[in-house]
């Protein structure tokens, strides 16, 4: 789907739950939460492939900073959760170093690493999605692709929130969801969709025990081929540890020829 597609899984991760209306018959808010994230999916559907160039800014509790560059691509899956692939530009100590990651919906991801040094590609075990992607703040579930059947769904209330790109303040919806697969990091979601653009501003997480975990923040969010959003920069601050992640997009190329053979365990040791 969005952009947790982009990767990254971003890739997007995370403009997902666009909507046009809710329908008329959509009675509950059940109804109304699930309403909402079939048309973003249908909105987000049609991509094709996708290639992007991240930078990725660890910080911790006293603000130190360290930072990654990685160019991604992806894969569109039609029925089930897309392919990406992640190759690390530096660091130089792990330039070179790719990850493969078939997604699915509900089913343990499937992925492999290759390491450079030792010229072998390794299987990892992703069973655990909630786990750190790269090292920071984003989870691997956080940047897969959001298929529909991983959540069930609550519209709550409508509500105009202000953001660094509507100063004066942005309506939106505010919809809960609620992660179906096994081992999730957490118990559930609440996103603030734009009503005009149809994008996620804000996403709130919320960890096993209930409490909130961490904030993602989508900004400067660009339209491609005049359907697809993507935020250049997607903040996540982890309120429990005081560190934060930012990723910073550009280059974004769509529809570029990108078939499963790109995608494959022996592209991983080709992958530049």
């Amino acid at each position: 789907m969005n952009h947790t597609r982009q990767t990254l899984i971003l890739t997007a991760a995370l403009s997902f739950l666009a909507v046009l209306s809710l329908p008329v018959n959509a009675d509950t808010a059940e109804e109304k939460g699930l309403a909402i994230a079939v048309e973003a999916d249908r909105r987000d559907t049609g991509f094709t492939d996708s290639t992007a160039d991240m930078v990725m800014e660890l910080r911790n509790r006293q603000g130190d900073l360290s930072t990654r560059t990685i160019h991604i691509k992806t894969l569109e899956v039609t029925g089930d959760g897309d392919k990406s692939m992640s190759i690390f530009d530096t660091p130089s100590d792990v330039k070179g170093t790719a990850f493969l990651t078939y997604s699915h919906a509900l089913d343990a991801d499937e992925q492999w690493m290759y390491l450079p040094a030792l010229k072998r590609v390794k299987r990892i075990n992703s069973k655990n999605k909630s786990g750190p992607f790269m090292g920071s703040e984003f989870a691997y579930e956080d940047l897969a692709s959001q298929e529909i059947e991983k959540y069930t769904y609550r519209y709550l209330r409508d509500e105009t929130i202000k953001t660094s790109d509507f100063p004066d303040g942005v309506d939106c919806f505010v919809v809960e969801r609620f992660p179906q697969y096994a081992h999730s990091g957490y118990t559930r979601q609440i996103a603030w969709v734009n009503k005009d653009r149809y994008v996620a501003e804000k996403i709130e997480f919320y960890d096993r025990k209930n409490d909130l975990l961490k904030t993602l923040t989508n900004k400067d969010q660009q339209q491609y081929l005049g359907q697809y959003w993507r935020p250049n920069e997607m903040f996540m601050e982890n309120h429990q540890t005081g560190k934060s992640t930012t990723l910073r997009w550009k280059n974004y190329k769509f529809k570029s020829g990108l078939s499963d053979k790109d995608f494959s365990r022996n592209s991983l040791k080709r992958a530049r």
